[in-house]
């Protein structure tokens, strides 16, 4: 974490430990990458966006297919569709349910016990403690303000496309999240998005045929926020990694 004053706020961001010597400056824009949960009011320029989404379309996808498609929101169109989907998210006649599968239905380990931990983390951080359900709604809901950012973005893909194409969007989101970086910009990936799509359809006036992906947040990281000196473990190479040369 920035070392600061005793009794001062950061004002940069938590040093993500990279475990290497002398990183590159493309190694720190990528290393570096986290989940932004509180931001800054200060506008983002549009053409700012324009070059981010515009150089991250240069990811890979099979057969230059390019299924990506972004729906960028500022200003009373943000507040909209963040008013529209909030008011569904705190109606407990309404089933939030997205359409495909994020997770799955039972995790198994070592996920659950990840999952649980980044949980956990940042309740933590935040002072909401086990069973403080209503505290819990109320920072799950933040995901529908974009939490604060000046630009959110509402990522869609065509219905009719299959598993290939969801890969190449992962690489295309990863591009728009590092690129963002490069403008000191920061960002938030929410799949929170996706379970209601339903009001998100009625206000984008999206077609059917057009499933919602994920939102994001983006803009200027408040760095004086507990939440935003959350840093996310990485399981060592050895857990996840063989060598073979023989």
């Amino acid at each position: 974490m920035t070392d600061t004053p005793a009794g001062r706020p950061p004002t940069e961001a938590p040093e993500i430990p990279l475990g290497v010597e002398a990183p590159s400056e493309i190694e720190r824009v990528v290393g570096q990458r986290r989940s932004v949960r509180a931001f800054k009011p200060d506008a983002v320029p549009r053409e700012i966006v324009e070059r981010v989404l515009k150089i991250a379309a240069r990811a890979p996808s099979g057969t230059n297919m390019q299924p990506w498609r972004a729906h960028v929101l500022t200003g009373a169109a943000k507040d909209r569709l963040s008013a529209a989907v909030l008011k569904a998210f705190d109606d407990p006649e309404v089933e939030g349910k997205g359409e495909y599968s994020y997770y799955p239905k039972q995790f198994p380990e070592p996920f659950l016990a990840r999952r649980r931990k980044v949980g956990w983390d940042l309740y933590g951080l935040l002072g909401i403690k086990k069973g403080d359900t209503d505290r819990m709604h109320v920072q799950h809901g933040r995901n529908y303000t974009f939490f604060d950012a000046p630009v959110g973005i509402i990522f869609t893909i065509d219905r009719r496309l299959e598993i290939g194409s969801w890969l190449d969007y992962g690489m295309f989101l990863q591009n728009v999240m590092v690129l963002a970086r490069a403008h000191g910009l920061e960002s938030c990936p929410q799949a929170a998005f996706a379970p209601y799509h339903q009001p998100i359809r009625e206000t984008l006036n999206l077609d059917d045929g057009e499933v919602v992906v994920c939102g994001l947040s983006l803009g200027y990281a408040d760095w004086t926020v507990p939440e935003n000196s959350l840093i996310t473990e990485r399981a060592p190479l050895e857990d996840w990694v063989s060598f073979r040369d023989d």
